[in-house]
């Protein structure tokens, strides 16, 4: 059972006095509190520390973690260049390197961003996929690629990762098509269902997927990311997760928590809720802390962190989805 913390990496959670050089220090204080993972996201929605160069800065500050992307988003750069930066990256950190990737979405949060990539938006997904094929190609040393959207002939010597075959790919999303496409594909799922139902239910699409595939199951990862603000006073809980949801994406938490997991409250009520999403299969959380400035979110994560000890004793346990999965 792994538990990590999204870092603060947008300046949207950030107060009028931090300084994003502090990030650093975010991450080695998780990574002592017990976190076993530090995740950066990448987006285009607001002005950030860019998720690569943040990686790069952990993977020499820090030791033991897990460094992930939650998620990438590859059409915001070029295909060769990123996987000679993931390469870079997982040397560095000594293979902790773990790459979540995703296509964007619909509407204001992705389809503008494919137009300032200059990347057209059909087949986003099918591009994500050829994309993965050939990092995973460059990494095992291939001279040649010739896919539906990159084709490439004599390329040079590519930077190996620390270990063979590279660092692991994860995918986001949970469409019926990407499950499917992560029991083929893919080495982990990172989605956010609202409802743990849906996490087990998705779990067993991506076991079954993977079986057609010749696939065992365990070898996905069953990963889970969410947004949690702990506080013992219900109503004090629910209008942070209010600002904190309005500040970074400008929408009310009442649509946002229709399509993202997102749970705010007292220390039991978030051990609670978050152990039903262990209890449907899942044994890597990623927790965003819903706060916007980084003392509150040192605040946070030293609450959470006394929560890891439990979590992990259930997620020791079989749980129902692992159990489907079989």
């Amino acid at each position: 059972m792994d538990i990590g913390v999204l870092l603060p990496t947008g300046k949207a959670q950030w107060g009028p006095g931090d300084d994003p050089r502090d990030l650093i220090t975010f991450g080695q204080t998780a990574e002592r509190l017990g976190f076993s993972s530090l995740f950066v996201n990448d987006s285009l929605i607001s002005p950030r520390i860019e998720a690569l160069t943040m990686l790069a800065a952990l993977a020499a500050s820090t030791s033991t973690a897990t460094l992930g992307t939650g998620a990438l988003l590859p059409f915001l750069r070029r295909p060769v260049q990123t996987a000679q930066s993931l390469a870079s990256i997982d040397l560095l950190s000594g293979g902790r390197l773990a790459v979540a990737v995703g296509a964007g979405f619909p509407g204001r949060f992705g389809r503008p961003f494919y137009t300032l990539s200059e990347v057209p938006w059909p087949r986003r997904f099918a591009r994500l996929d050829e994309t993965v094929a050939l990092w995973r190609e460059l990494w095992a040393g291939a001279a040649n690629f010739h896919g539906e959207f990159f084709r490439y002939d004599d390329m040079p010597p590519a930077t190996r990762p620390f270990r063979a075959g590279g660092p692991p790919i994860w995918l986001g999303g949970a469409t019926p098509a990407a499950l499917a496409r992560t029991g083929r594909r893919y080495d982990g799922w990172l989605p956010y269902p609202p409802d743990p139902a849906d996490y087990a239910a998705g779990l067993l699409a991506i076991g079954k997927a993977a079986a057609d595939a010749g696939r065992a199951a365990d070898a996905i990862t069953p990963a889970l990311f969410l947004t949690v603000l702990i506080d013992d006073d219900e109503d004090s809980a629910f209008e942070g997760m209010e600002r904190y949801v309005c500040a970074t994406y400008g929408m009310p938490l009442a649509e946002f928590r229709k399509v993202q997991a997102v749970v705010a409250g007292s220390l039991d009520h978030v051990r609670a809720a978050v152990g039903r999403y262990i209890d449907a299969g899942a044994r890597h959380l990623v927790v965003r802390l819903g706060a916007l400035d980084l003392r509150s979110q040192y605040e946070q994560s030293e609450r959470l962190a006394s929560l890891i000890p439990a979590w992990r004793r259930v997620g020791g346990a079989p749980s129902v989805g692992q159990q489907d999965l079989a």
